[in-house]
């Protein structure tokens, strides 16, 4: 039967002879097992491979068999194995129940139990090494706890071959290897802590910094956005040149906005000229203005929109349309902070800052020689690069309810809330025409919409096309009357907290018909109301 020991370790017992004290070969073995495992354990980086090798060496130096090292659980009711001395024939996805077996005890009472004979213990489960019937006879079994402070972790075992070690040096030696395994879980356990706490740190500053740096005017909470916020910071206070590149309507005129009304010329004019939308003669004369008579229809002479942003910044949207002339008209600009009216050579100083942006290729124009090698160069200092919306799809709810406010308030119309169908839609469309496409869509939803809900119905036509999540062909009337289906119950079951009677009776339909069209037009019942499961039942 086994022998449960209390926690203390007792010091290996000292030999002694006529001669005086001595020490036994077989404990100048245990030492130097010892101190090899030490070493172990002061320079293995790796946790899982130390415990293999110090199994090793309590089978190799003491001749101790089956070596196994677990730990437990999360919730400390169960212990896993973490290391195995012998892997032939051994089941390592075995685990133990508090107080199951022999190794089940040790973890519930943090004792060490000692076997004499595995044979005659009616408790020992021996499930994860196949140790062969016949060799069981005389086979003894230590198991010791992993404890850490008033926890026990986890439990190292091994079998004592008869004739190799008695069964209380084993004991000894076990507990002393068990106290050397728990000091390195408890420091490991520490560095992780101290690790954890680090980058939990670091990551609450940097969101702390990144909120500081977002901008009042710009929507947005995606690792693109947060990245664009930063460079904003970085380039505000400066009055560097600015380049914002990105794809129509990602919103490169409000960067500009936060730029300027971030930076020492927020007090001054901030002037925008959509390059765009004027011909090359007309953005001429809009940029550097003219003189009375230069040409035909010029009875006064008029201040260009450079002139007027003096003092402040000039923002030039769509910079890839601008003419050769115009080109190197505003190289002179940026180079030297002066320019000549048209009709005009009296030169005129600026101090003005230039912010451009455009969604072309200006690489690709600087190879077909459509825009200027020496203004690419002085235009493209510092570039910010706004991502397309549907690389940032985390924002797209964040800013419907945004668009939602605005024209709600602008329309005077009270919008509660999007329907799940409707942000579906949203959230499958790809977005070709990006943010200024959403804040397009949700206006004509709230012009739409009844009842203070947007549904998926009141969407443009764009979002109702296949894949784009609305109904799968434009036209079916089945489509569409599962989408309303499916909007309307959707709706009720939220209203009503996921119960199925109350929304039956608010559509004034039965209890099992509400049932049947969740199954069958596919409403996601158990994930939006999973506290509600047992309603259906």
């Amino acid at each position: 039967m086994s022998k449960e020991i209390s926690k203390a370790i007792p010091p290996p017992p000292a030999a002694t002879s006529a001669a005086g004290p001595s020490c036994p070969r077989h404990h100048v073995r245990q030492i130097e097992a010892l101190f090899h495992i030490s070493k172990l354990i002061a320079t293995r980086r790796d946790q899982p491979e130390m415990f293999r090798d110090i199994l090793d060496a309590l089978e190799r130096r003491l001749g101790l068999a089956h070596g196994i090292l677990m730990l437990t659980t999360p919730d400390g009711k169960e212990l896993v194995i973490e290391a195995l001395r012998s892997t032939d024939g051994a089941r390592a996805d075995t685990t133990y129940r508090w107080g199951e077996g022999i190794t089940g005890r040790v973890l519930k009472n943090g004792c060490p139990v000692v076997v004499p004979d595995v044979s005659e213990e009616p408790h020992f489960k021996g499930r994860i090494h196949g140790r062969s019937p016949g060799k069981l006879a005389g086979l003894g079994f230590v198991c010791i706890p992993i404890i850490l402070g008033n926890e026990t972790v986890g439990t190292l075992s091994v079998d004592v071959p008869p004739g190799t070690v008695e069964l209380e040096e084993a004991r000894t030696v076990l507990c002393i290897v068990g106290g050397i395994i728990a000091h390195d879980i408890s420091q490991r356990r520490i560095a992780r802590m101290e690790k954890q706490v680090l980058e939990e740190e670091n990551l609450r500053l940097r969101h702390t910094l990144q909120d500081r740096f977002r901008p009042a005017n710009i929507i947005g909470d995606s690792h693109g956005m947060r990245e664009v916020f930063c460079r904003i910071h970085l380039v505000a206070p400066q009055n560097t040149t600015v380049l914002i590149r990105g794809e129509s309507g990602t919103g490169k005129e409000l960067v500009a906005s936060a730029i300027h009304y971030s930076s020492p010329r927020a007090e001054g004019p901030f002037v925008k000229v959509n390059c765009a939308v004027l011909s090359a003669n007309l953005l001429e004369s809009e940029l550097f203005g003219h003189e009375a008579g230069a040409f035909t229809g010029a009875r006064e002479a008029r201040r260009g929109r450079i002139e007027e942003a003096n003092g402040g910044t000039l923002f030039l949207d769509e910079l890839g349309d601008f003419s050769p002339a115009v080109q190197l008209k505003l190289l002179r600009v940026i180079q030297e902070r002066e320019f000549e009216r048209v009709g005009s050579s009296r030169p005129t100083r600026v101090d003005v800052r230039i912010i451009a942006a455009t969604n072309r290729n200006l690489e690709a124009m600087v190879e077909t020689g459509t825009f200027r090698q020496d203004l690419y160069y002085r235009i493209n200092v510092f570039a910010v690069n706004l991502p397309p919306l549907r690389t940032r799809r985390s924002d797209i709810l964040l800013l419907a309810n945004h668009f939602v406010r605005k024209y709600a308030t602008l329309m005077n119309r009270p919008v509660n809330r999007i329907s799940t169908p409707a942000i579906q839609m949203l959230m499958a469309y790809h977005w070709p025409g990006n943010v200024r496409e959403l804040e397009n869509c949700i206006e004509h939803a709230l012009v739409m919409c009844q009842n203070g809900v947007i549904h998926g119905r009141d969407l443009p036509p764009t979002l109702q096309m296949p894949g784009s999540g609305g109904a799968k062909t434009a036209g079916n009337l089945r489509s569409a009357v599962d989408q309303l289906e499916r909007d309307m119950i959707t709706d009720a079951l939220k209203r009503t907290r996921g119960n199925v009677s109350a929304a039956a009776r608010e559509l004034g339909i039965t209890a099992r018909m509400v049932r049947y069209k969740i199954e069958k037009i596919g409403i996601p019942y158990e994930r939006l109301f999973h506290d509600r499961r047992s309603d259906r039942q």
